[in-house]
């Protein structure tokens, strides 16, 4: 093992055995460490949401009461709804899967774009504000070091998510529990402390309000505090993250994320909700330099009767500081469900195909580097500004939200004709439609200029890249099903056949082989016709690539290892049906490289005469798009052989338009 092997392994951990059961339960999430690693940007949004919502009623601030009932009541209206999501699909893929298999691909498209930027602007603004609320303890002197301190988280939290999930999760799991048990404390002794108000409460709101619809109308009084209630919308966001991860939740999926959920929704509605109402039980009103959450919790803490002022002052620095900490927990989440979606969106081929990958510690490596990377732009861009990003974030969750609860609508309404309880759970999802569909509208027309089309623009620019991919993996796939149905043989022969036993002192040749059977059946003729007599033995090497979607479950797996195993037994049958020597060498693993080049370090011990050889396509045009949307494993393979002294020929597989229309469909001249 060379230093740089250590070294990696040192910073991101040993690798994973994909195929063992060990390894699943390794890295599954129960519901509390889910809630965690997946319910802190909902949570995380109390630090901002309520204050945006409460700011907007201005002068009328016994709306109050109105807003935090409301609050708390929409997180539920949204939580519920998407415990359909998660029963309708229980292997995750959220308001993505929901989109595309509810109501059409493009409308998954348009959610799944929609989601990536929404993850990356999670990153940038948590960041960002655990930046503001961290530094604003330090003094202006330590300013000038905040915008390098949030590039270094963004690297800290990359390392950490490359290691794994869950070790990022209970890494930050302290940080949580400490925001969440300090903010349960103070909400509650808060409201508590106001315990003789609470009879006047209610009739007294009833009244200013009676009094502001006579003075303003009615109208006015009820646009106001709509308008309040979609600029807080940020409040809701994160609620998604549950269901478009379900398949990283321990078993039972669908019961795990429903009280993930439960978790969730109970907390933030408690937290927002809270915190609203105690903006106007202590009579808030913002303050230079601090934050509406500050000026509370320091009010609160100011009554609690502590003598010694830097006592109070602490322990205020301790809330503040817990909320930063949060938000860091919270940015943390879009590393958790950014990559996520990306590999959905990979596999149905609205992405490249390398976001499916995992890494040997069973993450989507590649997508948690795209999304740390285009954080780490994001702040470069806006500076860590977080009243501008803020803008940018506000779009795109309710697009999805708002495209998921449409699917919901128009699948239940399908259903009626079936024997289910169709008709509330179509009226939940249509409430939820009303709700968060409204706020959308309002966001985009409040923040359209401030910034809004911003996130339009780079969503649409998203889009369009989806539809390109799509396009071009699309129409490579028509060509390899027509390659498939040029070179491939019908399986006609006898499959219990025996051929001689191979020979290891005797010349082999070693074909690596892939998914595509013609594409192998054309290296293998191929070979045959330019080494007659050659090669007593054939091998056949297969390694089956455990991505995203292959490890999302034991059947998956199960379903890849028998399509491997029949992939070499139609070579090694077709080998044995003609006299010729072969076997067959099967891998499995999330890096297929390394275990093709372990197999054939492997082989090449034991057969020291032997050649390998594998198909490429051969595209007419080859460029930077075709080298980043197919797999360059021949030619990676190809390298490390040949640095270890060993032969590989790569052969090339000409699409359909150089390829003979009509393929032989015999071997009677190579038999």
């Amino acid at each position: 093992m060379n230093w740089l092997t250590r070294l990696r392994q040192l910073a991101l951990g040993r690798a994973l055995d994909p195929m063992s059961a060990d390894t699943r339960r390794h890295i599954v999430l129960v519901a509390l460490l889910a809630w965690v690693g997946l319910g802190a940007d909902g949570l995380s949004s109390s630090c901002y949401g309520p204050e945006e919502a409460f700011l907007a009623l201005g002068a009328h601030a016994h709306l109050g009461l109105y807003l935090a009932l409301m609050t708390a009541l929409t997180v539920f209206v949204i939580a519920l709804a998407y415990n359909q999501v998660i029963e309708l699909f229980p292997s995750g893929g959220g308001g993505y899967k929901a989109a595309s298999l509810l109501i059409g691909p493009y409308a998954g498209l348009v959610s799944g774009a929609a989601l990536i930027v929404d993850y990356v602007l999670t990153i940038a603004i948590s960041v960002a504000s655990a930046g503001d609320a961290l530094f604003s303890l330090l003094g202006v002197p330590a300013q000038a070091y905040k915008f390098s301190a949030e590039l270094a988280m963004v690297a800290l939290l990359l390392g950490l998510n490359l290691r794994g999930m869950k070790e990022s999760i209970q890494v930050l799991l302290p940080i949580f529990l400490g925001f969440f048990v300090l903010h349960l404390g103070l909400i509650t002794y808060g409201v508590a402390y106001h315990a003789p108000r609470w009879p006047q409460l209610l009739p007294a709101t009833l009244a200013d309000t009676r009094a502001l619809a006579r003075h303003a109308g009615w109208l006015f009084t009820v646009s106001l505090l709509l308008r309040a209630y979609s600029l807080g919308g940020g409040t809701y966001t994160g609620i998604e993250a549950v269901s478009n991860n379900v398949n990283v939740l321990a078993e039972p999926r669908a019961r795990t994320g429903k009280l993930t959920m439960l978790y969730m929704a109970a907390s933030l509605a408690f937290t927002a909700g809270g915190i609203i109402l105690l903006y106007l039980l202590w009579q808030v009103t913002p303050q230079p330099g601090q934050t509406l959450n500050a000026v509370v919790f320091g009010k609160i803490i100011g009554s609690l009767g502590l003598g010694d002022p830097w006592l109070r002052h602490a322990l205020l620095a301790l809330v503040l500081a817990s909320e930063g900490g949060l938000l860091l927990v919270a940015a943390n989440t879009g590393f958790l469900g950014g990559p996520a979606v990306l590999a959905n969106l990979a596999v149905d081929r609205w992405a490249p195909r390398q976001f499916r990958q995992l890494s040997n510690r069973m993450v989507t490596q590649n997508g948690v580097i795209v999304m740390g990377i285009a954080a780490l732009l994001i702040l470069l861009w806006s500076h860590g500004e977080v009243s501008l990003l803020v803008v940018l974030y506000s779009i795109n969750v309710f697009l999805t939200f708002s495209l998921t609860l449409f699917g919901l609508c128009k699948h239940w309404w399908r259903q009626r004709r079936f024997a289910v309880p169709w008709r509330p759970r179509l009226l939940l999802a249509a409430c939820g439609l009303l709700l968060t569909g409204f706020i959308l509208l309002v966001t985009m027309v409040e923040k359209f200029a401030d910034g809004g089309w911003l996130t339009l623009a780079v969503t649409g620019a998203v889009i369009a890249a989806g539809l390109a991919i799509h396009r071009h993996y699309g129409h490579t796939r028509r060509l390899m099903a027509r390659i498939d149905d040029a070179y491939s043989l019908k399986m006609d022969w006898d499959e219990a056949a025996e051929g001689p036993p191979v020979d290891p002192s005797k010349p082999t040749a070693v074909l690596l082989i892939g998914a595509n059977r013609g594409a192998g059946m054309h290296t293998l003729r191929w070979v045959l016709k330019m080494f007659p007599d050659r090669f007593a033995n054939f091998l056949f090497v297969s390694v089956g690539e455990v991505d995203k979607q292959s490890f999302d479950g034991t059947r998956t797996l199960a379903s890849l290892r028998t399509k491997i195993e029949n992939s070499l037994h139609y070579f090694t049958s077709y080998c044995a049906n003609r006299g010729l020597a072969s076997r067959a060498y099967a891998g499995y693993d999330a890096d297929p490289q390394a275990e093709l080049l372990r197999i054939a370090r492997q082989v090449g011990a034991e057969f020291g005469d032997c050649v390998f050889f594998a198909g490429t396509l051969a595209f007419s045009e080859d460029n930077l798009l075709t080298r980043m949307l197919h797999n360059q494993l021949p030619l990676a393979v190809q390298r490390s052989l040949l640095a270890d002294g060993r032969q590989m020929i790569i052969v090339p597989i000409p699409l359909p338009e150089e390829a003979p229309r009509h393929g032989p469909r015999d071997a009677s001249h190579i038999r």
